[in-house]
C-alpha cells in the first residue's frame, strides 16, 4: 500500500505519472543540441553546467524511485539535500549575505523547500503545471528584457517551458497524465537552480538591484507553491496534526469545497500567476528609484495573498481526508 507522505491526488483515478521522464529527456536534448547555438562546446564543461546536470539527474532518479517503489521520506529528503550541496559546490548558490555560510544555509532551505512545495502543489489537475510555467515565463521575460539571452540557461528554459506547455494540454482537467514525483522533483530542483541564477543573484540584470527586490522577486515567482505549502502547514499545526502528512486540505481543495470547479480553480490560479509575473517584471524593469516602490507593492501583494488564501481555508469546517 502506498504511503502518501507527500501530495494526495484529488482524483482517485489511476493515471500514468510519467510526465517527469519527458521533462528530463527534453532537458538532456537541450543540453546536447546547445552546440548548434553556441560557437564552442566548452560551455558544457563549466562547473555550473556540470553541477546543474548532476543535481537534476539526482532529483530525477529519486523521483523515479519514489514513483516506482515509494522510497522512505528520509531517503528522499537526503537526496534533496544532496542536490542542494551539488549546486553549492558547483557555484550555484544564493549570494545575499556577507557571510558565505548563511548563503549556503539559505540555498539549502530554498532548494529543499521548493522541491517539496512543487511536489505538494501537484494535487489537482493542471495546478503544478501552471505554477511551473508561470515561473519559467517570469524568468524568461526578465532575461529577454535585459537582453542576456545568449546563455545555455536561457535555452534550457525555452526547452522546459515548451515541454511543460505541451504537457499542460494533457494535464488540464480531466487530466490524462500526471507529473509524478519524477516530474515534481526534477522541476523543483531545475527551477530552484535557475531562480538562484536569475532572481536571487540577478546575474541577468544590467543594473544594481537592491537585495530586497531580488528576494521578493524570487518569492513572488513561486508564490503559489510557497503560499499553498505555508497555509497547509499552518492549518495542520493549529489542528495539532503533523504538517508532513498528506491530505485533501490544500488551497485548491478548499476552493473546490466553496463551490468552484477544477477548471475554474485552474483559471483562477493562472490569473494569479499572471499577476505575479507582471509584478516581478515591473520590479526588475525599472531603475532603483522605482524598484523600492515596486518592492513595497510586491510585499503587500504577498501578505494580502497569504491572508486571502488562509481565510479561504478557514471559512467553514470540512472533513479533510488525511492518509497516514
Amino acid at each position: 500500500m502506498r504511503r502518501s507522505s507527500d501530495a494526495i491526488r484529488w482524483s482517485d483515478t489511476h493515471k500514468p505519472a510519467v510526465g517527469g521522464i519527458a521533462f528530463y529527456i527534453i532537458f538532456l536534448l537541450s543540453l546536447t543540441t546547445a552546440s548548434l547555438f553556441f560557437n564552442t562546446p566548452q560551455f558544457l564543461i563549466q562547473p555550473e553546467i556540470i553541477g546543474l546536470l548532476a543535481a537534476c539527474t539526482i532529483a530525477f532518479l529519486i523521483g523515479l524511485a519514489d514513483d516506482a517503489y515509494d522510497t522512505h521520506p528520509v531517503l528522499k529528503f537526503s537526496a534533496q539535500v544532496l542536490c542542494a550541496m551539488v549546486l553549492i559546490y558547483s557555484g550555484i548558490y544564493i549570494q545575499i549575505f556577507d557571510n558565505i555560510y548563511l548563503n549556503y544555509a539559505l540555498t539549502m532551505l530554498w532548494v529543499v523547500g521548493l522541491m517539496n512545495s512543487i511536489n505538494l502543489l501537484d494535487n489537482m489537475d493542471g495546478i503544478a503545471s501552471i505554477a511551473v510555467l508561470g515561473a519559467l515565463y517570469t524568468m524568461i521575460s526578465i532575461v529577454l528584457i535585459e537582453k542576456s539571452h545568449t546563455t545555455i540557461f536561457f535555452l534550457l528554459m525555452l526547452g522546459a517551458s515548451s515541454c511543460i506547455l505541451a504537457f499542460l494540454l494533457f494535464n488540464w482537467h480531466p487530466a490524462k497524465i500526471y507529473m509524478g514525483d519524477t516530474g515534481t522533483q526534477f522541476l523543483g530542483l531545475f527551477l530552484a537552480a535557475l531562480s538562484i541564477i536569475f532572481l536571487w543573484n540577478g546575474t541577468s540584470l544590467s543594473y544594481s538591484v537592491i537585495p530586497e527586490t531580488r528576494i521578493i522577486s524570487a518569492i513572488l515567482t513561486f508564490a503559489l507553491p510557497i503560499i499553498d505549502t505555508t497555509v497547509v502547514f499552518c492549518n495542520r499545526i493549529l489542528k495539532g496534526s503533523s504538517p508532513f502528512k498528506g491530505g485533501k486540505d490544500h488551497t485548491t481543495h478548499n476552493l473546490f469545497y466553496l463551490g468552484l470547479t477544477e477548471v475554474q480553480i485552474a483559471i483562477l490560479y493562472t490569473t494569479y500567476t499572471a499577476v505575479c509575473l507582471s509584478l516581478v517584471v515591473m520590479m526588475n524593469r525599472f531603475d532603483t528609484q522605482w524598484s523600492s516602490l515596486y518592492t513595497l507593492v510586491g510585499v503587500s501583494f504577498l501578505l494580502l495573498s497569504m491572508a486571502a488564501f488562509f481565510i479561504i481555508t478557514r471559512v467553514r469546517k470540512h472533513e479533510v481526508q488525511a492518509v497516514a
